[in-house]
This record gives structure tokens, C-alpha cells and sequence, in this order.
């Protein structure tokens, strides 16, 4: 994937004889420079690009997300007062409303295993006709993606040397330490991260989530699955049910963008087929929802707690 800390933001000052205008262009994660007479200040965002930035200062004037509202992990614990709701089901918009709000620029995510933007293609070109599209890269990394937000919202005017911002980063940098020392302490644990759906057990490919791959830099070691899906979904490998024990793990991940995902794997009676689920050595994989220092310092919170608790020796 291409990493998003390789995006350029940059000012450009022009002079006319009349006026001075600043011109502003971005370089998005997929390659293409948005150029804009001057600094977008009406936004629509998509729920993950929002979690980035308002946290940095940036309040979107509508955010689309791929779910209803009060259940988007990525805005969960954020202030959307005066933002309107554009849309609340994957690719899927109210594009008279996003119309009406009269936006200079709409930041979404790009997503280079899919090669879109959030919601899709099709959406894409739907809100396209708005206004340009661009953001950051979903990357290897939420850390560099946290860092690829703030120089977008600190082109975008944020100040980036808010006490508040500096209290997240600091919190977030202590719950690092503290996950990285209790990994050290158990360097035989295993971890795997899955969805769980009705039809099967999907076991993640930490190659696509970047805070997996953070937590495997940070120490943990976690099951890669042999292969991901050649069509599809090419997040996950799918497993029948029957073969919930392919990759036996001391401690399963469970993707927490939904409650009912756990509740989905503790009715299935194979579940327990895996070492870890029959310990109940069950954590929460915060999949792919984390943009901001403050969320991955309580998701990292969590998971330091899990790992502590955990036997590295219940899978063989």
C-alpha cells in the first residue's frame, strides 16, 4: 500500500494586481492534486476522514458514514453538533442534502487494495459532480495516518499546538509504552484477528488493517492466514465454520465495529474449536475505525489489559 505520509500539502501564494489570493492544492492518496483558488473551509467527510480531523479543530459541515451514526466506532466520543448527517449506510448519500451544503472540497480515504475512495466508486462519481474528492491513504500504519491527517488540518488552518491536541498525543504515547512492556513480557502469545459472520469465520490479513500491522511493530505476534480471498473480500481468508481451528491462537481478536460480530461467534458451536475462544481469551480488534490519537489510546487500553490476562500457552 502506499504509504499516506508520502502525500504533499502545499501553499502556494499569487499575486494579482488587484488582490492576493492563496491558492491551496493537495496531493491525495490516490495520486491526483486537488488545486483550490483558496482553503476549502465547507467540508463533507466521510466518518473516517471526520474522526481525523475533528479532533485536529476541522468540523466538517456533513459527514456520510457507512452505518447508522450512533453506531460508526470511528465517531464514537466525537462532538457532531451542527454537522449535518448526509448519509448513514455504505455508499450510500443524500445527495440533494450534500448538494444544499455547498461544498468546496468532500475528504474521504483511499483505499489502495480496493483502488477507491470511501463508499466506493460509484458513490465517488456521484458526489464528485459536488465538489473534488481527496484525503489521505488508508495506510500501514495508523500512526502515519494520525500524521497525515494533521498536516492536512494544518493546511486546512487547524493549530496544531492546541493543549488539548497535545494531552491525546501524550496519552496515546503512554498507552504504547505500556502495550509494547506487556507484549516483551509474554513473547510467546499469539494472537488472530477475525470477523464473524453467520456464514463463516473470517481470519484478517494484517497486510490490510494498519493498526494491526501497528501492533505487530509494537511486538505482538499475530497469525498471518495463509491467503486472502482472490475475489471479493481480499481482507480476509474464509473459513467454514467446521474449521474454526486452522490457525489455534492464544488470544482472538474480534472485530468490534458491531457488537453483534462477538455475539455472531459465541452462538456458533465451533467456535470454541479455537484454543483462545475456548479459554475466552477474546479482545477487541478496533478494525479499521481508529483516525485519532485519543481513540487508539483507549482501544490500546484494552488490548494491554487483554494481553496482561492472557496464558501464551493455551494454543499448541
Amino acid at each position: 500500500m502506499r504509504h499516506a505520509a508520502a502525500l504533499a500539502v502545499t501553499l502556494l501564494a499569487t499575486t494579482t494586481i488587484s488582490a492576493t489570493a492563496q491558492e491551496w492544492t493537495y496531493t491525495g492518496g490516490d495520486g491526483e492534486t486537488v488545486t483550490l483558488d483558496a482553503a476549502p473551509v465547507r467540508i463533507i467527510a466521510h466518518q473516517d476522514a471526520a474522526a481525523g480531523l475533528i479532533p485536529l479543530g476541522i468540523r466538517p459541515v456533513g459527514i456520510y458514514a457507512d452505518s447508522p451514526v450512533a453506531e460508526a466506532k470511528a465517531l464514537e466520543g466525537l462532538d457532531l453538533s451542527g454537522i449535518e448527517i448526509i448519509g448513514q449506510a455504505w455508499s450510500e448519500v443524500d445527495i440533494e442534502k450534500a448538494a444544499a451544503l455547498e461544498p468546496d472540497l468532500i475528504i474521504g480515504e483511499w483505499w489502495d487494495r480496493n483502488e477507491a475512495w470511501s463508499g466506493g466508486a460509484d458513490l465517488t462519481a456521484l458526489i464528485g459532480q459536488i465538489a473534488p474528492v481527496t484525503g489521505v491513504a488508508a495506510s500501514d500504519s495508523i500512526v502515519g495516518m494520525i500524521e497525515d491527517y494533521e498536516a492536512l488540518a494544518e493546511s486546512l488552518g487547524a493549530d496544531l499546538s492546541d493543549p488539548a491536541i497535545a494531552a491525546d498525543k501524550a496519552e496515546f504515547e503512554a498507552a504504547r509504552t505500556a502495550f509494547s512492556a506487556a507484549v516483551a513480557a509474554k513473547p510467546d502469545l499469539t494472537a488472530l484477528a477475525v470477523y464473524a459472520g453467520d456464514d463463516a469465520l473470517y481470519v484478517a490479513d494484517p497486510k490490510g488493517a494498519a493498526e494491526l500491522l501497528d501492533l505487530q511493530s509494537w511486538g505482538l505476534n499475530l497469525i498471518s492466514p495463509e491467503g486472502v480471498d482472490a475475489t471479493g473480500n481480499n481482507y480476509f481468508e474464509t473459513l467454514s465454520w467446521e474449521n474454526a481451528d486452522k490457525y489455534p491462537a492464544d488470544l482472538i481478536l474480534v472485530d468490534n465495529r458491531s457488537a453483534s460480530t462477538l455475539t455472531t461467534a459465541l452462538a456458533q458451536p465451533t467456535w470454541t474449536l479455537n484454543p483462545g475462544a475456548a479459554a475466552e481469551q477474546v479482545a477487541d480488534w478496533p478494525a479499521y475505525w481508529v483516525r485519532n490519537s485519543a481513540a487508539f489510546a483507549g482501544a490500546l487500553e484494552k488490548l494491554t489489559a487483554a494481553v496482561e490476562a492472557a496464558d501464551p500457552s493455551v494454543a499448541p
